[in-house]
């Protein structure tokens, strides 16, 4: 393991999973644009969304929580899904309205961390935001694998029933991370 600085990690097996997560998101975009296969690129954005919940477990299982990985596990999770959300819109397997609900909040959201990060200040993640991720995560990739051969309608249910339940969700948390910053000013 790299150590550089004060004991700052660098090179850990979390953050090893966040940067294979970020050139994912890369493969995502040559499977949707390229390739012209969204079905295949919702099924690789499975196994990005999944592989999030894997680097942060294995972050505090192994003690390897880094400010590094702090930063590039959120980034690897933005950048994943505003090309999956901005991609979808373009090639038509996301409908509009649930990716310009997901842009605005992710604008929303990312102007009021980015100005808490400023003043050095932080929130914390709520669960039921974790859980609107969790649902949204699986909700995005069903509305790309919807596009395919196997099982659309089955894929397209899922994706609209995980997507407005993770939606609301979002959008609730967001209200409630408003007031968060509201009390921490």
């Amino acid at each position: 393991m790299l150590r550089r600085g004060a004991g700052t990690l660098i090179l850990t097996i979390p953050n090893l999973i966040s940067t294979i997560r970020l050139v994912g998101v890369g493969v995502f975009a040559w499977l949707l644009f390229g390739r012209d296969e969204p079905a295949a690129a919702g099924w690789l954005l499975l196994v990005i969304g999944w592989t999030d919940w894997v680097d942060g477990y294995l972050a505090r299982r192994l003690d390897q929580v880094s400010e590094v990985g702090k930063v590039l596990d959120p980034l690897a999770d933005r950048l994943a899904i505003a090309t999956a959300v901005i991609g979808g819109m373009v090639v038509g397997a996301i409908p509009l309205v649930f990716g310009i609900g997901i842009a605005v909040r992710e604008v929303v959201v990312g102007a009021g961390a980015l100005i808490f990060a400023i003043q050095r200040k932080r929130i914390d993640v709520r669960w039921l935001g974790k859980l609107a991720t969790f649902l949204l995560y699986g909700a995005i990739p069903a509305f790309f694998v919807a596009q395919g051969t196997w099982l659309p309608g089955f894929f397209l249910g899922l994706a609209w029933s995980f997507g407005m339940v993770g939606l609301i969700l979002y959008w609730w948390v967001a209200v409630q991370y408003v007031g968060d910053m509201r009390r921490a000013m």
